[in-house]
């Protein structure tokens, strides 16, 4: 027998509450019973006046409609409002009855290029939510993984301007400097020669690293804070870079955000600054971290670093490097022809120079394995902190290694896919570095969040919570 619905029952009023209305197991309901957001007015206090103007609107009600988006993967705040208007759950967990005004689109748009922006609140938010998970004993950050993931800019890929900056100095540029001037003194070189100076026996001018060097770069005339990002042949766009710590249960402990163009290799400092703490042990990280100041940095500090295997640059039919053997007591290497090649100079970059006796190389018969110079002379470097770099390779291959470095596609890995996936985070809307922090510091902020909810919820750490308030409600 068929069955007709009749549309007189939107007429009809019913007597309820509204906290009926939300499932026991709604995602809202867990975060608002999980923690409590009250220390967002102790963040802000000092950006509203205690006796002068018009009431505020709620500043808690404003970030948790920034949650909203951001935990439903929202694409703008004009279309969460919209959903806000109509969803009860959402209703619920800011707070307002179906008969309260929704927050106009703008409203938070103008509070925060007021209010929050170029201010440190979004990482002061993340921190406090970080807090809690520590504070729970759901963290182990003895072991971090670190990576980088990129984020489309809303730039046209082709409204672009090129111009000449300079090159930005090293993180470790004083060290290695002051490293490769007591490495030459100890060979019997003269210290290398400042910016503008005359040549010295190293080749070439210039400061001893290259600083004041200029480089051309493409800059997007919509947005100049983000950079050319390209990755292969094919993928080149305008980008964020979204650099990111997280542990073993994938916990995400700490961000920093950079242009698409910046290396990881340079930016990693960063974040290192946000996550490195006494009891941490070791950080793992992929090859584009590989570096022999990333290396000395973290075993100067105590953490060991796990690196991946990277496969050597060699040009196919030709020696590796590896089949050289460096001599640590007669600083030399020798070929595998049994040759020795001798330490020449040290140059403005940290590298040992290395060369062979081009008479003993013309008559070698590994000559066309081995070097295409025409003066049939061979050279091979070795970085004034290769020791570091030889101490991380005997790291790698410790038992057990091999296991936690495949756990970052189960860590880091996966964060940038929920990321992505799931909170609008392949793509962004904002322009500008500041709203970009913003954006990357929330979308972290409600992983973290969504995660501490669920989990407390399966540990039955929270419960329901009544929350009465009654309405009328007209069908």
């Amino acid at each position: 027998m068929m069955t007709k619905n009749s549309e007189q029952n939107r007429k009809q009023i019913q007597f309820f509450s509204i906290e009926d209305m939300v499932p026991k197991d709604h995602i809202l309901r867990l975060i608002d019973e999980a923690i409590s957001f009250d220390f967002i007015y102790d963040l802000v206090e000092d950006k509203y006046s205690p006796d002068f103007g018009r009431p505020s609107l709620d500043p808690v009600i404003l970030i948790k409609m920034q949650l909203i988006q951001c935990l439903f993967g929202i694409r703008s705040m004009r279309q969460t409002i919209k959903d806000i208007e109509v969803n009860m759950a959402y209703r619920w967990f800011l707070g307002l009855g179906l008969a309260d005004p929704v927050p106009h689109f703008t409203t938070f748009g103008k509070n925060y290029t007021r209010r929050f922006k170029d201010t440190d609140l979004y990482e002061q938010m993340f921190g406090k939510v970080l807090e809690e998970c520590i504070r729970c004993g759901f963290v182990d950050d003895s072991t971090v993984f670190i990576d980088s993931t990129h984020i489309k800019a809303a730039a046209n890929n082709h409204k672009y301007i090129k111009k000449e900056v300079e090159k930005t100095a090293r993180f470790y540029e004083e060290s290695l400097k002051a490293e490769i001037n007591k490495d030459r003194q100890e060979h019997g070189k003269k210290p290398l020669k400042e910016k503008d100076d005359d040549d010295d026996n190293s080749g070439g001018t210039g400061s001893p690293t290259g600083v004041g060097e200029r480089k051309e770069i493409k800059e997007i005339t919509t947005d100049p804070d983000s950079g050319w990002f390209h990755k292969g042949e094919h993928k080149q766009v305008f980008a964020y870079s979204a650099e990111t710590a997280c542990d073993r249960h994938g916990w995400i402990l700490g961000y920093s955000v950079h242009p698409g163009n910046a290396h990881d290799s340079s930016t990693f400092p960063a974040i290192y600054e946000k996550i490195k703490h006494e009891d941490l042990e070791m950080v793992v990280v992929d090859a584009g971290y590989k570096t022999p100041a990333i290396a000395k940095l973290l075993l100067d500090d105590g953490v060991k670093p796990l690196f991946p295997y990277k496969a050597p640059m060699t040009k196919k039919g030709f020696f590796y490097k590896h089949e050289f053997v460096y001599d640590e007591m007669y600083d030399c290497y020798l070929c595998p022809a049994d040759k020795i090649l001798s330490y020449s100079t040290t140059n403005r970059d940290g590298y040992r120079e290395y060369k062979s006796d081009p008479k003993e190389c013309a008559a070698c018969p590994y000559l066309e394995q081995c070097t295409l110079s025409r003066s049939h002379q061979k050279v091979v470097t070795r970085h004034v902190w290769e020791d570091y770099m030889e101490t991380c390779e005997d790291i790698r291959h410790t038992l057990g290694m091999k296991e936690i470095y495949q756990q970052r596609k189960q860590t880091i890995e996966r964060v940038f896919g929920t990321a992505k996936e799931y909170h609008n985070l392949r793509y962004t809307n904002m322009v500008g570095m500041a709203r970009m922090k913003m954006k990357v510091g929330l979308t972290f902020l409600c992983m973290n969040l969504k995660k501490l909810a669920i989990i407390k919820r399966r540990m039955g750490w929270i419960g329901p919570r009544s929350r009465s308030r009654f309405i009328f409600v007209f069908l």
